[in-house]
Protein backbone atom coordinates (compact mmCIF):
# COMPACT_ATOMS: atom_id res chain seq x y z
CA UNK A 1 0.00 0.00 0.00
CA UNK A 2 3.28 2.50 1.03
CA UNK A 3 4.17 1.54 -3.03
CA UNK A 4 0.63 2.75 -4.47
CA UNK A 5 1.22 5.42 -2.46
CA UNK A 6 4.07 6.88 -3.24
CA UNK A 7 3.58 5.96 -6.67
CA UNK A 8 2.63 8.91 -9.61
CA UNK A 9 -0.65 7.70 -10.55
CA UNK A 10 -4.51 7.41 -8.98
CA UNK A 11 -5.55 3.73 -8.11
CA UNK A 12 -8.90 3.57 -7.24
CA UNK A 13 -10.02 1.43 -4.33
CA UNK A 14 -13.23 0.04 -4.56
CA UNK A 15 -15.18 -1.20 -1.53
CA UNK A 16 -15.47 -4.83 -0.57
CA UNK A 17 -17.36 -6.18 2.82
CA UNK A 18 -17.34 -10.38 2.54
CA UNK A 19 -15.01 -13.13 1.09
CA UNK A 20 -17.14 -13.12 -2.24
CA UNK A 21 -17.01 -9.38 -2.93
CA UNK A 22 -12.99 -9.43 -1.84
CA UNK A 23 -12.79 -12.38 -4.71
CA UNK A 24 -14.47 -10.52 -7.54
CA UNK A 25 -12.09 -7.80 -6.55
CA UNK A 26 -8.99 -9.71 -7.10
CA UNK A 27 -10.12 -10.70 -10.16
CA UNK A 28 -10.92 -7.55 -11.72
CA UNK A 29 -7.23 -6.89 -10.65
CA UNK A 30 -7.89 -3.81 -8.26
CA UNK A 31 -4.38 -3.70 -6.21
CA UNK A 32 -5.82 -1.99 -3.16
CA UNK A 33 -9.60 -2.42 -2.02
CA UNK A 34 -10.83 -0.12 0.68
CA UNK A 35 -13.33 -1.51 4.03
CA UNK A 36 -16.39 1.16 4.64
CA UNK A 37 -17.84 1.33 8.28
CA UNK A 38 -21.07 2.37 6.41
CA UNK A 39 -20.71 -0.85 4.74
CA UNK A 40 -19.97 -2.66 7.96
CA UNK A 41 -22.99 -0.92 9.67
CA UNK A 42 -25.49 -1.32 7.13
CA UNK A 43 -24.71 -5.49 6.86
CA UNK A 44 -23.67 -6.60 10.08
CA UNK A 45 -26.20 -4.31 11.98
CA UNK A 46 -28.79 -3.18 9.67
CA UNK A 47 -27.86 0.36 11.04
CA UNK A 48 -26.91 3.37 9.39
CA UNK A 49 -23.43 5.05 9.49
CA UNK A 50 -23.63 6.84 12.77
CA UNK A 51 -21.55 5.05 15.44
CA UNK A 52 -23.13 2.02 16.01
CA UNK A 53 -20.04 0.21 14.94
CA UNK A 54 -16.71 -0.19 16.71
CA UNK A 55 -13.14 -0.84 15.56
CA UNK A 56 -14.10 -5.31 16.39
CA UNK A 57 -16.55 -4.85 14.21
CA UNK A 58 -14.57 -3.84 11.51
CA UNK A 59 -11.32 -5.85 12.33
CA UNK A 60 -13.33 -8.58 12.39
CA UNK A 61 -14.70 -8.30 9.33
CA UNK A 62 -11.63 -7.53 7.85
CA UNK A 63 -10.13 -10.60 8.95
CA UNK A 64 -12.57 -12.52 7.13
CA UNK A 65 -11.48 -10.87 3.42
CA UNK A 66 -7.74 -11.57 4.23
CA UNK A 67 -7.96 -15.74 2.64
CA UNK A 68 -10.14 -14.34 -0.54
CA UNK A 69 -8.08 -11.00 -1.21
CA UNK A 70 -4.44 -12.99 -1.41
CA UNK A 71 -2.25 -10.12 -0.40
CA UNK A 72 -4.00 -7.26 -1.62
CA UNK A 73 -3.87 -4.83 0.81
CA UNK A 74 -7.09 -2.96 2.81
CA UNK A 75 -7.13 0.49 3.58
CA UNK A 76 -10.16 0.59 6.62
CA UNK A 77 -12.16 2.83 7.73
CA UNK A 78 -10.93 3.81 11.53
CA UNK A 79 -13.90 6.57 11.94
CA UNK A 80 -12.34 8.66 15.17
CA UNK A 81 -10.62 5.78 16.84
CA UNK A 82 -13.60 5.24 18.49
CA UNK A 83 -12.38 7.74 21.87
CA UNK A 84 -9.48 8.85 23.13
CA UNK A 85 -5.49 8.19 21.86
CA UNK A 86 -5.26 5.22 23.59
CA UNK A 87 -8.37 3.90 21.79
CA UNK A 88 -7.23 4.60 18.72
CA UNK A 89 -3.84 3.07 19.34
CA UNK A 90 -5.96 0.21 20.40
CA UNK A 91 -7.90 -0.02 16.83
CA UNK A 92 -4.80 0.17 15.16
CA UNK A 93 -3.71 -2.76 16.78
CA UNK A 94 -6.85 -4.85 16.21
CA UNK A 95 -6.89 -3.87 12.75
CA UNK A 96 -3.17 -4.54 11.84
CA UNK A 97 -3.57 -7.88 13.81
CA UNK A 98 -7.02 -8.70 11.14
CA UNK A 99 -4.13 -8.09 8.06
CA UNK A 100 -5.38 -4.72 7.62
CA UNK A 101 -2.42 -2.34 5.55
CA UNK A 102 -4.13 0.59 6.28
CA UNK A 103 -6.53 3.18 7.92
CA UNK A 104 -8.28 6.59 8.05
CA UNK A 105 -8.82 8.61 10.71
CA UNK A 106 -10.99 11.49 10.93
CA UNK A 107 -11.09 14.46 13.41
CA UNK A 108 -15.09 14.88 14.07
CA UNK A 109 -16.03 14.08 17.59
CA UNK A 110 -16.77 11.18 18.95
CA UNK A 111 -19.38 9.75 18.20
CA UNK A 112 -19.33 10.73 14.62
CA UNK A 113 -22.09 11.53 12.29
CA UNK A 114 -21.84 10.34 8.99
CA UNK A 115 -19.63 12.46 6.76
CA UNK A 116 -22.03 13.51 4.01
CA UNK A 117 -24.44 14.45 6.98
CA UNK A 118 -25.13 18.15 8.14
CA UNK A 119 -24.31 19.12 11.87
CA UNK A 120 -20.89 17.57 12.00
CA UNK A 121 -18.85 18.78 14.87
CA UNK A 122 -14.31 18.81 15.05
CA UNK A 123 -12.49 18.03 17.69
CA UNK A 124 -9.71 20.91 18.79
CA UNK A 125 -6.87 20.12 16.19
CA UNK A 126 -4.24 19.70 18.93
CA UNK A 127 -6.66 16.65 19.93
CA UNK A 128 -7.41 15.14 16.45
CA UNK A 129 -3.59 15.29 15.81
CA UNK A 130 -2.78 14.00 19.03
CA UNK A 131 -5.02 10.09 18.04
CA UNK A 132 -2.79 10.17 15.04
CA UNK A 133 0.65 10.68 17.11
CA UNK A 134 -0.13 7.81 19.26
CA UNK A 135 -1.69 5.50 15.97
CA UNK A 136 1.45 6.80 14.36
CA UNK A 137 4.12 5.95 16.89
CA UNK A 138 2.41 2.99 18.17
CA UNK A 139 4.33 0.62 15.45
CA UNK A 140 1.67 -1.14 13.38
CA UNK A 141 3.55 -0.45 10.25
CA UNK A 142 -0.29 0.80 9.05
CA UNK A 143 -0.49 3.31 6.58
CA UNK A 144 -2.06 6.43 7.92
CA UNK A 145 -4.54 8.33 6.12
CA UNK A 146 -5.55 11.55 8.00
CA UNK A 147 -9.31 12.58 7.38
CA UNK A 148 -10.94 16.08 8.31
CA UNK A 149 -14.33 17.05 8.11
CA UNK A 150 -13.32 20.67 8.25
CA UNK A 151 -14.41 21.51 4.95
CA UNK A 152 -17.92 21.74 4.91
CA UNK A 153 -17.89 23.03 8.25
CA UNK A 154 -15.26 25.47 9.18
CA UNK A 155 -14.18 25.98 5.53
CA UNK A 156 -11.10 25.17 2.98
CA UNK A 157 -8.01 27.29 4.65
CA UNK A 158 -8.69 25.36 7.95
CA UNK A 159 -9.29 21.81 6.54
CA UNK A 160 -5.43 22.57 4.88
CA UNK A 161 -4.14 24.12 8.32
CA UNK A 162 -5.58 20.68 9.88
CA UNK A 163 -3.50 18.69 7.41
CA UNK A 164 -0.64 20.16 7.72
CA UNK A 165 -0.69 19.60 11.64
CA UNK A 166 -2.04 15.88 11.03
CA UNK A 167 1.33 15.78 8.68
CA UNK A 168 3.20 16.69 11.24
CA UNK A 169 1.96 14.63 13.44
CA UNK A 170 2.81 11.43 11.69
CA UNK A 171 0.56 10.93 9.06
CA UNK A 172 1.20 9.10 5.89
CA UNK A 173 -1.44 10.94 3.58
CA UNK A 174 -4.68 13.52 4.02
CA UNK A 175 -7.79 12.67 3.29
CA UNK A 176 -10.09 16.14 2.58
CA UNK A 177 -13.20 14.74 3.00
CA UNK A 178 -16.29 16.70 0.86
CA UNK A 179 -13.31 17.70 -1.36
CA UNK A 180 -13.41 16.05 -5.44
CA UNK A 181 -13.22 19.98 -7.27
CA UNK A 182 -10.30 21.23 -9.61
CA UNK A 183 -10.26 24.24 -7.69
CA UNK A 184 -10.18 22.62 -4.55
CA UNK A 185 -7.86 20.27 -4.86
CA UNK A 186 -5.51 21.94 -6.28
CA UNK A 187 -5.59 24.65 -3.92
CA UNK A 188 -5.02 22.00 -1.18
CA UNK A 189 -2.21 20.56 -3.74
CA UNK A 190 -0.71 24.11 -3.73
CA UNK A 191 -0.73 23.87 -0.30
CA UNK A 192 1.09 20.81 0.68
CA UNK A 193 3.58 19.74 -2.47
CA UNK A 194 4.38 16.27 -2.60
CA UNK A 195 1.72 15.04 -0.23
CA UNK A 196 -0.68 12.11 -1.24
CA UNK A 197 -4.05 12.84 -1.27
CA UNK A 198 -7.26 10.55 -1.25
CA UNK A 199 -10.49 11.52 -1.94
CA UNK A 200 -13.72 10.14 -1.38
CA UNK A 201 -15.98 9.07 -4.46
CA UNK A 202 -19.13 8.17 -2.61
CA UNK A 203 -22.84 8.03 -3.80
CA UNK A 204 -23.73 9.70 -0.88
CA UNK A 205 -22.39 13.02 -2.10
CA UNK A 206 -24.58 13.19 -5.23
CA UNK A 207 -23.63 12.39 -8.91
CA UNK A 208 -21.56 15.80 -9.99
CA UNK A 209 -19.04 15.06 -12.43
CA UNK A 210 -15.27 13.71 -11.52
CA UNK A 211 -12.14 14.75 -12.85
CA UNK A 212 -10.87 11.95 -14.83
CA UNK A 213 -7.63 10.33 -13.23
CA UNK A 214 -4.77 11.99 -15.01
CA UNK A 215 -5.99 15.39 -13.74
CA UNK A 216 -6.73 13.94 -10.21
CA UNK A 217 -2.82 12.36 -10.71
CA UNK A 218 -1.35 16.10 -11.25
CA UNK A 219 -3.32 17.55 -8.30
CA UNK A 220 -1.34 14.68 -6.41
CA UNK A 221 -4.58 12.38 -5.36
CA UNK A 222 -3.09 9.11 -5.19
CA UNK A 223 -6.12 6.93 -3.68
CA UNK A 224 -10.26 7.28 -4.83
CA UNK A 225 -12.19 5.52 -2.61
CA UNK A 226 -15.67 3.94 -3.85
CA UNK A 227 -16.91 2.53 -0.36
CA UNK A 228 -20.17 1.52 -1.13
CA UNK A 229 -20.74 1.36 -4.97
CA UNK A 230 -20.30 -2.69 -5.15
CA UNK A 231 -22.57 -2.38 -2.43
CA UNK A 232 -25.35 -0.36 -3.99
CA UNK A 233 -24.91 -2.18 -7.33
CA UNK A 234 -25.45 -5.67 -5.38
CA UNK A 235 -28.26 -4.53 -3.70
CA UNK A 236 -30.37 -3.01 -6.91
CA UNK A 237 -29.73 -6.80 -7.90
CA UNK A 238 -31.39 -8.06 -5.17
CA UNK A 239 -34.29 -6.05 -5.18
CA UNK A 240 -34.77 -6.89 -8.53
CA UNK A 241 -34.57 -10.31 -8.01
CA UNK A 242 -36.98 -10.81 -5.16
CA UNK A 243 -39.46 -8.17 -7.24
CA UNK A 244 -39.31 -10.79 -10.14
CA UNK A 245 -39.58 -13.63 -7.66
CA UNK A 246 -42.77 -12.14 -6.15
CA UNK A 247 -43.94 -11.25 -9.49
CA UNK A 248 -43.62 -13.73 -11.37
CA UNK A 249 -42.96 -16.76 -9.18
CA UNK A 250 -38.85 -16.67 -10.55
CA UNK A 251 -36.04 -14.57 -11.44
CA UNK A 252 -35.72 -15.49 -14.88
CA UNK A 253 -35.83 -12.41 -16.41
CA UNK A 254 -32.85 -10.74 -13.65
CA UNK A 255 -29.12 -11.23 -14.57
CA UNK A 256 -27.41 -13.50 -12.47
CA UNK A 257 -24.20 -14.61 -11.65
CA UNK A 258 -23.70 -18.20 -13.24
CA UNK A 259 -23.86 -21.32 -10.73
CA UNK A 260 -20.38 -21.96 -11.73
CA UNK A 261 -19.23 -18.73 -10.88
CA UNK A 262 -20.43 -18.75 -7.45
CA UNK A 263 -18.78 -21.95 -6.93
CA UNK A 264 -15.59 -21.22 -8.17
CA UNK A 265 -15.64 -18.19 -5.93
CA UNK A 266 -16.37 -20.14 -3.27
CA UNK A 267 -13.47 -22.25 -4.16
CA UNK A 268 -15.76 -25.49 -4.18
CA UNK A 269 -14.22 -27.63 -6.67
CA UNK A 270 -10.72 -27.01 -4.63
CA UNK A 271 -13.13 -28.09 -1.32
CA UNK A 272 -14.05 -31.34 -2.90
CA UNK A 273 -11.23 -32.14 -4.06
CA UNK A 274 -9.34 -32.19 -0.76
CA UNK A 275 -12.75 -33.97 0.78
CA UNK A 276 -11.81 -36.56 -1.56
CA UNK A 277 -8.43 -36.99 -0.69
CA UNK A 278 -8.73 -36.85 2.99
CA UNK A 279 -11.84 -38.92 2.30
CA UNK A 280 -9.65 -41.84 0.81
CA UNK A 281 -8.65 -45.13 3.07
CA UNK A 282 -5.30 -46.23 3.31
CA UNK A 283 -5.19 -49.65 1.13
Amino acid sequence: MRRLLAGPGVTHLPGVYDPLTAALAVRAGFPAVHLSGAAVSALALGLPDLGYVHGTHIADRAATLMPALGGVPVLADADTGYGNPLHAVWTARRYAAAGVAGLHLEDQVSPKRCGHLAGKELLDAGAAAAKVRAVAEAGTGLVLVARTDAFTVTGLDDAIVRCRVYLDAGADAVFVEGVTGADELAAVHAALPGVPLVVNRSEASGSDAFLDDARLAELGVRFVLHPVAPLLAALCAARAAYAAIAADGSADTVGRLPWDAFTGLVDQPAALALDARYSEVPA
